[in-house]
């Protein structure tokens, strides 16, 4: 290991859809979380790491904090909860849309009482005209005196930079948390499953990906190099099944080929994906399967 001098957790939080995991990706150079127009497309931590000159970064990607409808959703919104704790550091991300909603509300509780630095970071800032931002800053800097204020894009890397060089000054001295080859705490395997979930996500319309649940099942490198990758979807309903499946299995050939480009450019290694389509009904309000599925508060 290097001999990095500080290293620190800083977490992204925010309702679904703002722009999170985008984020992430831009902050540590790679796609560590996958990204779709879809809200709740993040469904557990995920923790991306940066290394810059003495500096470790360890950024905490979450959910989006919604209103539950299933056990699924209940985990999901346990896991922003807690997120907001023991860090060196909050960013809140929103849009920029001069009012504050319910979620935001409750964040900005939860960061008053955590007492630890935080930034609103205004997101998105492509979309409108600069004048517009005067009147966000002004109605979230009546809600809460913030250490600092920042309008970015994470898709066009606008003030990324500037963001950067704001949160190095809250990284506490002390022993890097992570080796510097690792991007994430991810592992490989669950990585995998994810990328096919985008696929999903972005594939599929209205409430279907999010019925969706992927696992991974054979995960093995061949003498030749080659991975074989051997993945299950699970969604809730036989009528699903035949949609992902698609005519004569366009739709799932179509995700499986997105999927496996993604899977090889990340791995750097060829890989032979093999995919399959189950019905597990009501999955998202079984416990014991939410569990299997990889979603524990561990």
């Amino acid at each position: 290991m290097s001999q990095i001098k500080k290293s620190g957790i800083i977490t992204i939080v925010g309702r679904p859809n703002v722009g999170k995991s985008t984020l992430t990706n831009t902050l540590v150079g790679e796609k560590i979380a996958i990204v779709s127009s879809k809200p709740q497309t993040t469904r557990n931590r995920i923790c991306a790491i940066l290394n810059r000159g003495d500096t470790q970064f360890v950024f905490v990607d979450t959910p989006g904090l919604h209103k539950a409808r299933t056990r699924l959703g209940d985990y999901m919104v346990k896991v922003v909860r807690q997120s907001v704790a023991d860090v060196d550091g909050v960013m809140l991300l929103v849009e920029p849309v001069d009012r504050i909603g319910p979620a935001e509300q409750e964040l900005i509780a939860r960061i008053k009482a955590l007492g630890a630095p935080a930034v609103l970071v205004i997101n998105k800032i492509d979309t409108i005209e600069k004048e517009k931002l005067l009147s966000v800053m002004a109605v979230y800097g009546q809600a809460y005196q913030w250490d600092a204020v920042m309008p970015i894009s994470a898709k066009t890397g606008e003030g990324v930079e500037e963001l950067l060089t704001l949160l190095s000054g809250w990284i506490p001295e002390g022993p890097q948390l992570f080796p510097d080859d690792v991007v994430t705490d991810q592992p490989e395997r669950q990585i995998m499953a994810e990328i096919v979930r985008e696929k999903l996500l972005r594939n599929l319309d209205q409430e279907i990906p999010h019925g969706t649940a992927v696992e991974v099942t054979r995960f093995t490198q061949r003498d030749d190099d080659i991975i074989d990758c051997h993945v299950t979807i699970y969604c809730e309903k036989e009528s699903h099944k035949g949609i992902i499946i698609g005519k004569k299995g366009s739709m799932l050939k179509k995700i499986s080929t997105q999927a496996r480009e993604d899977m090889e450019a990340f791995m750097g290694a060829k890989v032979y994906l093999e995919t399959w389509v189950k019905v597990k009904e009501n999955w998202r309000d079984n416990i014991n399967l939410i569990h299997n599925f990889g979603y524990t508060e561990d």
